[in-house]
């Protein structure tokens, strides 16, 4: 079967152009243009990109579908044009075991019309105490290793599973912080956090826990991607890391890209995140750093929480925000903000990711699967949380204004999706 796209406005993050043509597909993987198909679809000017690849995807199977399942987190995921997502390991029971990863792979694969890929444990149940059979659970799917926000405060704990991780070529996510003076924060400390009364941590607990992790990998030798860096003070030592030739890249969330901590004014737990949103400082910086490269990748950090565990005081309310949905128009206001061009936002959301993780997709190439995303980048709209194909509905995006749909998402030339 072959596939016809055309004129598209073709945005292609490794060549790093935006340009009119074509694009051609047969049995699933993108090929040289022709001028006949099976079937053609008119982009009529729209943008045709590669669908995004996020990283960092909290799906609550086992153990609390009623927050989101595999069928939910996959309709949530076409819709909003992610073709591959890469689901973490804190579910209730962690995914610490073969076992466990299969019995997830097996729900992914029935339900969810999109590519998924799993994460599993570092240490089991994510307690820090004893590294879990990374062999065993590379063999059974893993793609990477992660105790998501429970820090190891073990170092040799930390040590050996990276030294373990190096020698089977496995990556690692860790999540850059100074367990202790994070712990319990809701906040980011400052001016505004004292006057609220809320509970807060420092910027540099970022910073700190970043130092300590560097110093590991460059001990171990390990493949390590930090999943959030949030603030100005960390971006120096990644830098560092990077130009000593560490084999890291690092990510952020799309909300630490378009909030700031303003927007806790009225204690609005739909804004309580996990690293707590930073200053507008922080969050300029932020963009900066994906614009120029030094944060390679930018993610959803999609973590949905029942509305049981939201509406309740802000400190008591449970972390987390919910945005395969919303990643893309989120995103796009970097674009229509005049922060960075389209080519290098869509680098960060598709390229770097599917190299980071050794993925033939995340572009448009010939040979390249044809995972692909008709979008239109201007359209607006008022966002309604009610309307979101994720089970829960905590965005802090609700009621906002924002600019940009997807049309339609194809997972190897399979239409998924459509507006």
């Amino acid at each position: 079967m072959t596939l016809l796209f055309k004129n598209a406005q073709i945005i292609d993050p490794e060549a790093g152009t935006v340009t009119q043509g074509d694009v051609m597909v047969r049995d699933g993987t993108i090929v040289e243009p022709a001028t006949t198909a099976d079937t053609v679809i008119d982009c009529d000017g729209k943008y045709l990109a590669p669908g995004l690849i996020d990283i960092g995807v909290k799906v609550a199977e086992p153990g609390e579908r009623h927050k989101e399942s595999y069928k939910s987190a996959g309709a949530a995921s076409a819709a909003g044009g992610v073709t591959t997502m890469v689901t973490r390991p804190d579910t209730t029971p962690p995914i610490d075991t073969p076992e466990a990863l299969e019995f997830i792979r097996r729900r992914a694969a029935e339900a969810a019309p999109i590519n998924v890929l799993h994460m599993a444990a570092l240490t089991k149940a994510r307690a820090g105490l004893e590294m879990t059979e990374i062999g065993f659970l590379m063999d059974a799917g893993a793609v990477a290793f992660s105790d998501g926000d429970h820090v190891i405060q073990n170092t040799k704990i930390l040590s050996r599973a990276l030294t373990y991780a190096k020698s089977l070529g496995a990556l690692c996510i860790l999540h850059p912080q100074e367990p202790i003076l994070s712990h319990g924060a809701a906040v980011t400390s400052g001016k505004f956090a004292t006057l609220r009364g809320l509970p807060a941590v420092s910027p540099m607990a970022e910073r700190m826990g970043l130092d300590r992790d560097i110093a590991m990998i460059e001990m171990t030798g390990a493949r390590v991607h930090f999943d959030q860096i949030t603030t100005d003070r960390a971006l120096p030592a990644l830098e560092r890391a990077k130009r000593n030739g560490l084999d890291v890249t690092a990510g952020t969330s799309i909300h630490h890209l378009t909030l700031n901590e303003f927007d806790v004014a009225d204690y609005r737990s739909f804004f309580k995140i996990k690293p707590p949103l930073r200053s507008e400082d922080d969050r300029i910086a932020t963009i900066n750093a994906v614009a120029t490269g030094l944060i390679d990748i930018i993610s959803s950090m999609h973590t949905p929480q029942d509305e049981e565990s939201k509406r309740l005081p802000f400190e008591e309310a449970a972390a987390g925000a919910v945005a395969l949905e919303t990643l893309l128009p989120a995103a796009l206001r970097l674009y229509h903000g005049g922060y960075m061009d389209l080519p290098t936002l869509f680098r960060a959301m598709t390229l770097n990711p599917a190299k980071r993780l050794g993925l033939a997709s995340g572009r448009i190439s010939v040979g390249a699967p044809a995972d692909l995303i008709v979008f239109d980048a201007d359209t607006p709209f008022v966002l309604d949380r009610k309307d979101l194909k994720s089970k829960s509905k905590n965005t802090p995006f609700d009621g906002q204004r924002m600019q940009g749909k997807v049309l339609k998402t194809f997972v190897a030339g399979q239409e998924v999706f459509s507006a």
